[in-house]
């Protein structure tokens, strides 16, 4: 099973403001602990998991900075 952000396009994101972006963040990194967990006991069935949580996380990260540049601005 895939985490729920796994199929959010970048226009969402940039559509949700920063709290809530902190928010994903936060839950995404508790899951990607669990799925590091669940790999090292071999209990992962999908380890694309590990990737996808990453690259949302980087993509959330990303939408924050450019929105704190814009706002520095």
């Amino acid at each position: 099973m895939l985490h729920d952000s796994s199929f959010m396009k970048t226009n969402e994101l940039r559509k949700k403001d920063k709290a809530e972006l902190e928010k994903s963040i936060e839950d995404l990194k508790k899951k990607l602990s669990d799925f590091r967990f669940r790999f090292s006991s071999n209990k992962l069935k999908n380890v694309k998991e590990i990737g996808i949580a990453r690259k949302d996380i980087a993509r959330m990260m990303t939408i924050i900075n450019e929105k704190n540049n814009k706002a520095d601005k």
